[in-house]
């Protein structure tokens, strides 16, 4: 039996498994396929989704990334729900593609490569084991770049132009705009804001390097901050102190309550923040940075001093011209619907046209 004829017969046992012994297939494909599946693989949690080619979310569910540490394990199962899901939401003969929204994502190569914040280590030919398993194209790329696809065609960078996505969450990804158009790069690693240097010589990154401006801005680098002020101020009492596990959602509950040391906490990381996000508007003048993610959901707390670091540092010809704007979309359906985005635009490929 040929390569493709294995190929295919292992994806129709498959259906034959899933659909009490019915087969989907089609001689020709009469139509134009409408619909896409998007995913978000994130730390502890993978989104997957069925959206229209209007943007609705047809059908939508959740698989424990932190379940599977082995990536073949992961794939097996990542593959054989979206089987089932595409089976019991209008069949595979309905999905041109899949896009796929991953930490360290690389658009050009469809790989993971060396994710910091990842279980899997090395370089993941995520695209193709998926394509393998699933007969579909697939395309992977960056978060940052992803959620930077959702905020245009579905949020706050919607008619803009020139503009960068700034994520914050257990990492901190960046996606730049210029002319409509993604700035990959040479091979394909533009935008890694989060692993410029911040501060020499300061604190190791899961990147191998030591100061990045990740390992002050985003969630591992906030509870850091808290604990070194904790430390450096042993008779000033905080509710941070009595936390089991302390997360950024919990520092801004306290700054709500008055807490002076997770207000400190939050100062300094906008003040940080505001730094990094100076030095990119000083390359690429955007008209807008964006920021999306938990960790820019703390409000006033994260928001004042950034706003007050980020007009101190900038450039003196772009002041009060780029605006700073915190995405509004709910992250899980921004990020589904960008993954969308990115499966229209690879080249369509299918065992069941």
């Amino acid at each position: 039996m040929c390569k493709n004829s294995l190929k295919i017969w292992r994806i129709n046992k498959l259906f034959i498994l899933l659909s009490n012994n019915k087969t989907y297939t089609t001689m020709y494909q009469q139509t134009v396929k409408s619909r896409v599946v998007g995913i978000d693989i994130s730390k502890l949690t993978t989104t997957y989704a069925i959206v229209d080619i209007r943007g609705n979310i047809i059908a939508k569910e959740e698989l424990c990334t932190s379940d599977y540490p082995d990536i073949n394990d992961y794939v097996t199962a990542l593959s054989e729900k979206l089987v089932l899901f595409m089976i019991e939401n209008g069949g595979i003969e309905s999905i041109r593609s899949v896009g796929i929204s991953a930490p360290s994502g690389n658009f050009r190569t469809g790989c993971i490569e060396n994710s910091p914040n990842m279980p899997w280590k090395g370089v993941i030919p995520l695209a193709a084991m998926l394509r393998d398993r699933l007969g579909l194209a697939v395309a992977v790329a960056n978060d940052g770049h992803v959620i930077a696809l959702g905020e245009q065609q579905f949020g706050s960078a919607h008619g803009m132009h020139d503009f960068a996505i700034v994520t914050l969450g257990h990492g901190l990804g960046c996606s730049v705009f210029s002319k409509k158009i993604p700035h990959l790069g040479a091979n394909g690693f533009a935008g890694e804001l989060g692993h410029t240097c911040l501060i020499d010589g300061g604190r190791p990154c899961g990147c191998g390097l030591k100061g990045c401006l990740e390992t002050y801005a985003a969630a591992k680098g906030i509870v850091m901050t808290a604990e070194e002020l904790m430390e450096a101020n042993p008779d000033t009492p905080s509710l941070m102190r009595g936390c089991e596990r302390l997360t950024p959602k919990l520092i801004t509950e306290f700054c709500e309550q008055g807490d002076e040391l997770a207000i400190e906490t939050y100062k300094r990381t906008g003040y940080w923040l505001g730094i990094g996000l100076a030095n990119l508007a000083a390359v690429i003048d955007p008209e807008a940075i964006i920021m999306a993610g938990g960790v820019s959901k703390a409000g006033k707390w994260l928001m004042d001093p950034l706003e007050a670091s980020f007009a101190e540092h900038l450039f003196h010809n772009q002041r009060d011209k780029i605006k700073l704007i915190v995405s509004t979309i709910a992250d899980r359906d921004r990020d589904v619907l960008g993954a969308s985005a990115l499966a229209w635009e690879v080249k369509e490929y299918s065992l069941f046209k």
